[in-house]
């Protein structure tokens, strides 16, 4: 939906951009202020998509939220999955066993690879580069069937749970995700090969949607849009947790921090997400997946329906949850598009008494109208695209 409206005093245009509009990539709107084609003033109007995530978190049992984190960033949901229980098992105070942790991450990092392969593909289509899409989306389906194959679900995954994982990876997993690399690293090249070169698709990048990192950091952004302007912050060097501490990575930084190098930071943590996913395979050890303990994890159904302690430890979590201290607790993970953390607020119930997101995507699409002042209306498209903006997480 786009409204006009010319102010014959200051001689400018007032375009809408939104909510409906196929470069939102959901429902948001944008007020745009123009002197001819240029932007001068921008609002940003947000809420269309609002599902008071924390507020229904506020009204279940601990692994009861779990489904609800699929939904935030749905496009990279195991890393929501993740980044939620670990908050809880900080309040409970428990570790998981090693396997667990590894398999962690590695399904956060197939899950990154995901988020970054939508936001490329999508950006360039946006841009008029429609086969770097169809490439992008190859690939992002080879590790979507992996997805599948672990969990039964491409999106809606519910993988985690306090205390641990819901089972195992499935048999033969590694060795189809080994086959799968070669694959996913050529498609990567391909894009590049296509794109870096593209003199119309990098004169669309180069330049547009610079912000100095001060004004980054005084937004609060973090993740690939933060690292492309040469702020080295990344969750799991700085704040490590699970393994990230015994894998060798690197953290992609750019120069300019335009949107040219938000695609190249983005394409740069592909290959680094793909080699901690192999590394965290050859490390991988035997052993559980969860922690030992009825009153927090859920018991096998085998348990469940042949031994009446099975039976009550189900009953007693499914309807009262575990029983956590009270007290508070926030635990951030590196999401896709940076810091994902979750501040929990505990009464000793077996549901949180408070729960809020700190949901990446908001601090960068406040920062948004720094980006595009100046710069003419088409720039808002190609912009919007390398910030990667998912109205799930956003609107929660």
């Amino acid at each position: 939906m786009i409204d006009q409206s010319v102010d014959t005093q200051q001689k400018t245009i007032s375009i809408q951009m939104g909510p409906s509009h196929p470069a939102m990539h959901g429902c948001v709107r944008l007020d745009c202020e123009l002197d001819g084609e240029e932007i001068v003033a921008t609002d940003v109007t947000i809420g269309y998509l609002h599902r008071a995530f924390e507020k229904m978190a506020e009204r279940n049992t601990y692994n009861k939220v779990i489904p609800y984190t699929d939904r935030l960033n749905y496009v990279s949901p195991l890393i929501n999955n993740v980044g939620y229980v670990m908050a809880v098992e900080k309040l409970l105070g428990v570790e998981v066993p090693p396997r667990c942790q590894y398999i962690r991450v590695i399904v956060s990092e197939i899950s990154r690879v995901c988020d970054h392969l939508t936001c490329l593909g999508a950006g360039a289509m946006e841009l008029a580069a429609f086969t770097v899409f169809l490439y992008a989306i190859e690939a992002r389906d080879m590790l979507w069937e992996m997805i599948e194959y672990i969990c039964g679900a491409r999106l809606t995954t519910t993988y985690t749970r306090v205390g641990g994982l819901t089972h195992d990876l499935p048999p033969e997993f590694e060795n189809q995700m080994r086959q799968f690399f070669p694959k996913i690293r050529e498609l990567v090249k391909d894009i590049r090969w296509l794109l870096e070169k593209n003199r119309i698709f990098t004169d669309r990048l180069r330049g547009i949607g610079i912000v100095s990192s001060e004004t980054l950091i005084s937004y609060g952004v973090t993740g690939p849009v933060a690292r492309a302007a040469g702020i080295k912050y990344d969750v799991r060097k700085t704040h490590p947790y699970l393994v990230y501490d015994q894998l060798e990575f690197d953290v992609p930084i750019g120069e300019h921090g335009d949107n040219l190098d938000r695609f190249l930071v983005r394409v740069e943590e592909i290959e680094q997400s793909l080699r901690i996913v192999e590394q965290a395979f050859a490390k991988l050890p035997d052993g559980a997946v969860s922690i030992d303990d009825p009153r927090i994890f859920l018991p096998a159904k085998e348990k469940v329906y042949n031994t009446i302690e099975g039976m009550v430890h189900h009953f007693k979590l499914i309807i009262d949850g575990p029983k956590t201290p009270p007290g508070e607790v926030y635990f951030p993970v590196e999401g896709a598009n940076g810091e994902l953390g979750f501040y929990i607020v505990s009464d000793g119930a077996g549901k949180p008494y408070r729960c809020r997101v700190r949901a990446p995507c908001f601090p960068a699409l406040s920062a948004l109208p720094e980006m595009i002042r100046g710069h003419m209306i088409a720039d808002v498209i190609a912009t919007f695209g390398m910030l990667n903006i998912i109205l799930g997480e956003l609107d929660r």
